[in-house]
């Protein structure tokens, strides 16, 4: 298992952008491009090395009015980490 940062952030080899034509919020890269799902796209754009994964769980549960999602924010964080689109 990878070690999880305690500030994640957006590696800068990736871009995160919305793609109209797709109708989703995709990852660019120089070599292509990730789509992901909302949720997926909702935790990256918190990824700025700012927060801490506490911080971006309490903000999802707050925005989003939902609880228990820790393990789902950590566990795409790990899988970021693992596919080098977090630092």
């Amino acid at each position: 298992m990878t070690a999880i940062s305690t500030h994640p952030r957006l590696s800068r080899r990736f871009r995160l952008q919305y793609e109209s034509a797709q109708e989703r919020w995709v990852l660019l890269y120089p070599e292509g491009m990730v789509q992901l799902n909302e949720s997926a796209a909702e935790i990256l754009k918190r990824c700025d090395g700012e927060r801490t994964v506490a911080a971006i769980v309490e903000e999802l549960e707050t925005t989003f009015s939902i609880q228990g999602i820790g393990r789902q924010v950590k566990d795409l964080i790990e899988e970021g980490g693992r596919r080098g689109w977090i630092d």
